[in-house]
């Protein structure tokens, strides 16, 4: 069986380099997605988010290896939308106040049927508060600046204000902050996690 590589046909968009800032145009996808507030280092919502999106994920893509459709793919990295009603609380660091939408991207092959399956599946093995939360819906971003962050998130200040600076030189900032984890934060050191910083333009 093949095993698809959606980060590798999608490297334009799932692999930038550190180096420089680049213009990309993100089409429509589908996401499992969930919404919550507040800061994602001691919200007990951030977490059970983070299990559900996961949890939800990997039923679904064993369920398509296992399933009539015999398809094999790797599961897509965890992403955030970050804003704030009042986007001074944003720019000073008030994570209290800060709004985020976690999901990571379904393939197109995959049916709001089987994620409907999924759900119950985990739902019949463990109690997770923000199952019931999870919906799937299409995001377009359209034209954006993205570029590679290296590092803790609490260093993504120079690399946002990179972003920011290519898009402000050629157009203005449009839509939400978005940032695609691309380690897994368990295992890697904070001088070595890879964080995509993507912000949309107009």
């Amino acid at each position: 069986m093949q095993k698809i590589d959606l980060r590798k046909e999608l490297k334009h968009l799932y692999g930038p380099a550190a180096k420089e800032v680049v213009q990309v145009d993100v089409p429509a996808f589908q996401f499992l997605m969930v919404d919550g507030e507040g800061d994602p280092n001691t919200s007990h919502c951030y977490a059970q988010a983070v299990e559900a999106l996961f949890s939800v994920s990997y039923t679904v893509k064993f369920m398509m290896k296992k399933g009539p459709e015999a398809k094999d793919y790797g599961v897509m990295p965890l992403e955030g939308l970050w804003w704030a009603e009042d986007m001074s609380a944003f720019i000073a660091n008030d994570r209290a106040q800060w709004q985020w939408t976690l999901m990571i991207m379904q393939p197109e092959f995959v049916g709001l049927e089987t994620i409907h399956a999924a759900m119950a599946e985990v739902k019949r093995k463990k109690a997770l508060p923000a199952l019931g939360k999870l919906r799937l819906e299409t995001f377009e971003e359209g034209l954006c600046a993205q570029v590679l962050h290296v590092g803790p998130f609490s260093e993504e200040g120079p690399t946002v204000e990179r972003v920011h600076r290519f898009i402000q030189a050629r157009a203005g900032l449009t839509g939400k902050h978005h940032e695609i984890y691309l380690s897994d934060i368990r295992r890697a050191a904070p001088a070595n996690w890879k964080t995509i910083i993507r912000q949309p333009m107009n």
